[in-house]
């Protein structure tokens, strides 16, 4: 911009925007263009006003328009003198876990079940969310690789899956990770991940939460996006009232799953982020111009394999043991031929799919896929299978096999279902039996009068009779 026009932009953001009655851009342009048409300069567009405006620090918006004693002010402002600075997509990503707000159902009962864990991901400099991981399952390594390994890969089949139609082009390896010092995030597991694919890992400085401001937003906004679901639990008891989060549930993990990934690629992308004043998707779009595309990630299933939880397991005449499952390939052969001389073996899982595990190669150059033995058993999750484990031990069984495993795991699929069949039943049932309330009919109550009383001694000795019909 001319120099005049530049000096009339900034005083009126100074002016009208970065103030404690926080009117919006659209005021702040509107103000641009009103001071221009008194110069006699030409106005700039509201994109230009937008890009003015990216130029001043968040710390230094939040505090003019929030206070400097606000905890958004707080929040952005940097532990060490410095805060995280993004120079291009992925440069920086930054990860969290929170507890959802909202209560979900069974996949079968639809009966309430609780409160889900979710791992977001979000790219510093676009403010665009790379990744995540909804589950069941407390925090931990695993989710944090599977967030990872989502972040990384194109995710055009993954809402083909969901059937979705929308654009999340956000996808690569990131140069840096921002990370909380919470133990998931100083894992074997995510530490040979980020060694192997050049990821730098950062750690907040203790005591200094506010360092990772840019997550802790976005967390703050799903949860203002879940609070209108049924079966929220909203923030604090304070904001649910009278609210009955367990009666009111009706969503499962599965179509929660569902319902964020439509909410991220169809809406957060696409509204305007304060803290950038532009779209997340755009900005994005125009660092990729900018900068080019970051660093792709080649496979995707062995991007996935880098950052599944490790194990570590001796090798076998029939294989390897894992939690009662025993996992053997042809391939094995050479290794079990030289078992006394071989070290442990470092081996990955996928929790979600326990039929087959990758065994990191003797050289330690790549990972060989090795089956469960029994080809023909059913899919299971490490849930289904700590589930199991512990129904067996509860009935007192000290010693427990690979067949019992599996075949509670399908007994008790079959009692959910049957379970699930016999309730649907029943219920019909006794919809059709139960009759339709009657109206109800006045009291009606004939007593005998005195004289009939008098004149009648059988009537003066017995008492007064009453009829009641309703």
């Amino acid at each position: 911009m001319p120099a005049r026009v530049d000096d009339i932009v900034t005083a009126a953001i100074y002016d009208t925007y970065l103030t404690r009655q926080k009117r919006r851009i659209v005021r702040l342009v509107e103000e641009v263009q009103l001071r221009c048409k008194k110069a006699g300069l030409p106005a700039p567009s509201g994109k230009t006003i937008r890009r003015r405006l990216e130029t001043i620090r968040a710390e230094e918006v939040a505090r003019r328009r929030e206070g400097p004693g606000s905890s958004e002010a707080r929040r952005l402002t940097s532990a060490a003198g410095h805060g995280p600075v993004a120079t291009g997509p992925l440069d920086i990503v930054q990860i969290d876990h929170t507890p959802v707000d909202i209560i979900l159902v069974d996949e079968i009962t639809r009966l309430p079940v609780g409160r889900p864990w979710l791992t977001v991901a979000i790219d510093v400099y676009s403010r665009c969310i790379t990744g995540f991981l909804v589950s069941f399952e407390a925090p931990s390594a695993t989710s944090v690789g599977l967030c990872l390994a989502h972040s990384g890969v194109d995710k055009g089949a993954y809402l083909d899956g969901l059937g979705l139609d929308t654009e999340w082009p956000i996808a690569g390896v990131p140069r840096l990770l921002h990370l909380d010092n919470a133990a998931e995030f100083h894992g074997e597991a995510l530490a040979r991940g980020c060694q192997q694919h050049g990821i730098g890992l950062e750690y907040r400085p203790k005591g200094q939460p506010h360092f990772g401001g840019v997550i802790e937003r976005l967390i703050g906004t799903l949860m203002g996006l879940i609070h209108d679901l049924p079966g929220t639990t909203f923030s604090n008891p304070t904001e649910r009232g009278t609210y009955d989060s367990d009666a009111s549930a009706v969503l499962t993990l599965s179509e929660l799953e569902h319902w964020l990934a439509l909410a991220i690629s169809g809406r957060y992308h696409h509204e305007v982020h304060e803290g950038i004043m532009e779209p997340p998707l755009a900005r994005w779009k125009r660092g990729i111009a900018e900068y080019g595309d970051r660093r792709p990630v080649a496979n995707s299933r062995e991007y996935l394999v880098d950052f599944l939880p490790v194990v570590r397991r001796t090798i076998q005449r029939d294989g390897f043991t894992l939690d009662h499952i025993t996992y053997y390939s042809d391939v094995l052969r050479p290794w079990i031929a030289n078992r006394d001389r071989c070290r442990s073996f470092l081996i990955r899982r996928d929790p979600r799919d326990l039929l087959q595990i990758f065994v990191l190669e003797p050289d330690g150059r790549s990972y060989v896929t090795v089956p469960c033995r029994r080809l023909e058993r059913p899919g299971i999750s490490l849930f289904e299978h700590r589930q199991a484990v512990r129904a067996i031990r509860a009935g007192g069984r000290a010693q427990v096999d690979e067949d019992v495993i599996f075949r509670t795991v399908e007994q008790q699929r079959g009692l959910v279902k049957a379970a699930a069949k016999k309730s649907k039943a029943a219920r019909r049932l006794l919809a059709r039996q139960t009759p339709a309330p009657e109206k109800p009919v006045d009291r009606v109550v004939v007593m005998p009068t005195i004289e009939n009383e008098c004149a009648d001694d059988q009537a003066a000795v017995s008492p007064p009779f009453q009829m009641e019909r309703w």
